[in-house]
């Protein structure tokens, strides 16, 4: 069987979109929401079978493609995040890069020499790695309305990534991507289904509303952190309002906190875009913590551990700008 494992953003939904216009099959797809990042947890790989996974870390991944390997499933692994070991094993191929000018989706473009940009242009400005969106797009020549359009197709899928469980989301991912697959161009897609962009639209607009009426929580010459209310729409903004606010301020860090279900909190940090470093640091001194250079989080941070990182966050990048 084929399996098509993807991070449920628009980085992930992007790349397999640029894959599988280059290369159709039949796939069971596995998917989650932004931070549902273990997806080799939810099913069971068996010899013969064939993954592509797609924006999730290996390193929170490495004991499932270990066992998968063993039991003689090959992967194709393609990733920007900090991968840790990476398994040397005649079953496994991978496309690894964790430089801050690349998302998983711009990887997939490299890989098929520019075959489908657009899509990787969307998922680039998703994953606010706009410099490298706005270079790729002005490369191809593409009007100023035109790229616009993927800006903003990339921050609404991305936001809809965004949620504690599924029922958080506008669009489960699945879904969104099977809306989204087949077509050459995401402004084509945009074109047909004005419904699904205006929709995703108009809730991000009114979501981000209510996260621009939010004070910090604590702020200071290095940092500032804004703690959201238990409520959907706080859980769906937790990365799009982190971006908005880097954009806003590129010297400072930036840590936006959401309440989960169980007593915990998840965390998301934006490194200071004016020193794209550190927020992956940072967030895996934490059990659930991870990311990249530039953006990272803490998946559940225990309520009486909130002093902790933010006084750990502060002193970082208060050294960091001395």
């Amino acid at each position: 069987m084929n399996y098509d494992v993807f991070n449920g953003d628009a980085d992930g939904i992007c790349a397999l979109i640029q894959l599988r216009l280059h290369q159709p099959q039949e796939a069971k797809l596995i998917t989650g929401t932004k931070r549902d990042i273990q997806l080799l947890t939810k099913f069971n790989a068996k010899a013969g079978d064939q993954l592509t996974v797609l924006d999730i870390s290996l390193q929170k991944n490495i004991a499932r493609v270990e066992l998968f390997l063993e039991t003689g499933a090959s992967i194709f692994y393609v990733d920007h995040h900090q991968p840790g070991d990476i398994p040397i094993h005649p079953g496994f191929s991978a496309l690894i890069n964790t430089d801050n000018t690349y998302c998983t989706s711009l990887i997939i473009n490299q890989h098929l020499q520019g075959k489908y940009p657009l899509w990787a242009i969307a998922a680039a400005f998703g994953d606010n790695i706009t410099e490298s969106a706005i270079n790729l797009a002005n490369e191809l020549h593409l009007a100023k309305n035109d790229i616009e359009t993927l800006k903003k197709l990339g921050t609404y899928v991305n936001y809809n990534g965004y949620g504690s469980d599924i029922d958080d989301l506008h669009f489960a991912p699945d879904a969104l991507y099977l809306e989204m697959t087949g077509y050459l161009s995401p402004l084509d897609f945009v074109s047909d289904n004005a419904d699904i962009f205006y929709a995703l639209e108009a809730a991000f607009l009114e979501d981000m509303q209510h996260a621009k009426q939010i004070y910090p929580y604590y702020q200071s010459q290095a940092v500032a952190v804004y703690l959201l209310p238990d409520a959907s729409w706080a859980r769906r903004v937790n990365g799009v309002f982190g971006n908005e606010l880097a954009n806003q301020t590129p010297s400072k860090a930036h840590a936006v906190i959401t309440q989960n279900s169980d007593a915990t909190m998840q965390v998301g940090v934006r490194a200071p875009l004016d020193n794209k470093t550190g927020a992956d640091e940072i967030c895996s001194t934490f059990l659930s913590g991870g990311g990249r250079k530039s953006a990272a989080g803490i998946n559940h941070l225990p309520l009486d551990q909130l002093d902790v990182f933010i006084r750990n966050f502060d002193k970082f990048y208060m050294q960091l700008a001395v």
